[in-house]
C-alpha cells in the first residue's frame, strides 16, 4: 500500500550517514555495510575516529584514495579502493569472520529493504530479486554488539520500510538496536518503534503514516539536526 509521506523535507543519503556518524564512540570497532553504509566512514567527528573493519581482511582503513592514485590490492569488502590508517592490519578472510563471530565488533551499519518493529532485518532479497545469497551480513547482525541501520523512510513507489512485520526474507532476527532514516532517529527496544529525534518539520502524525509499525515515545523527541552537506 502506497501511504502519504513527506518527500519535501526529507534528508539526503550524505545527512543520514552524517548522522549515523556521531554516535559512534572513539576507539569503536566498526563494519559498513556495502554500498550506502560506506558513506559513514566520510563523516567522523574530528576528535573522534573509529577503527573500521572489512570482512574481506583489512582493519583500520582510511579514506578513498584521490582519483587515480588507487591500490586495487587495497579494497573494502564493496571492491571500493582505501586508504590505510596507521597501524593498519591484514588478515585471513576466515580470520576477519572470526572476529565478527567472535563478538569483537562493537559496531555494524547496514541498509535494509525492512525493519520490523522487533528488530528483524531483512536488508540482502526482494520476493525473488536480490542477490544469490545473505552473505557476511547474517554473522554481522549476530556479532556485533551493536546494530545501526540507515536507510530511507519509505520505498522509491512509497511503500514503508519500517513495518509490523517483515516480508522479505529474513537476514536477522531480533538484531536491530537503532534506525536512521531520511526522516527520523528511531530505537527499537521491547519490541516497539522509539522515536528520538524527528524533523522539525513534520508532526509526530505525519511520520506515524510514513511507518508500518506502531512509533511510541518514551520522553522528549528533539529535532533532528543535520548540517547541509
Amino acid at each position: 500500500m502506497t501511504i502519504d509521506t513527506r518527500e519535501d523535507i526529507k534528508l539526503s543519503n550524505a545527512q543520514i550517514a552524517w548522522r549515523a556518524a556521531q554516535d559512534i564512540a572513539d576507539g569503536a570497532y566498526v563494519n559498513l555495510g556495502i554500498g550506502f553504509p560506506e558513506m559513514v566512514a566520510r563523516y567522523q567527528p574530528p576528535a573522534r575516529q573509529a577503527v573500521f573493519h572489512t570482512e574481506n581482511g583489512i582493519l583500520n582503513f582510511g579514506e578513498p584514495p584521490a582519483a587515480g592514485h588507487e591500490d586495487w590490492d587495497l579494497i573494502n569488502a564493496g571492491k571500493k579502493a582505501v586508504t590505510l590508517k596507521p597501524g593498519a592490519a591484514f588478515f585471513h578472510h576466515a580470520d576477519s569472520f572470526a572476529m565478527v563471530r567472535g563478538g569483537h565488533l562493537d559496531v555494524a551499519i547496514l541498509g535494509a529493504y525492512q525493519v520490523a518493529q522487533n528488530g528483524d532485518l531483512a536488508n540482502w532479497r526482494v520476493g525473488n530479486k536480490g542477490v544469490p545469497a545473505v552473505g557476511g551480513a547474517m554473522d554481522l547482525v549476530h556479532g556485533a554488539k551493536q546494530v545501526f541501520v540507515i536507510t530511507e523512510h519509505v520505498t522509491k513507489d512509497g511503500k514503508p520500510k519500517l513495518v509490523e512485520k517483515c516480508t522479505f526474507p529474513l537476514t536477522g532476527v531480533g538484531c536491530i538496536t537503532r534506525v536512521y532514516t531520511s526522516h527520523a532517529v528511531i530505537d527499537i527496544a521491547d519490541g516497539r518503534f522509539v522515536v528520538r529525534e524527528k524533523l522539525a518539520a513534520m508532526t509526530m502524525k505525519e511520520l506515524q503514516a510514513m511507518t508500518g509499525g506502531e512509533l511510541v515515545t518514551d520522553g522528549p523527541v528533539t529535532d533532528l539536526i543535520v548540517p547541509e552537506l
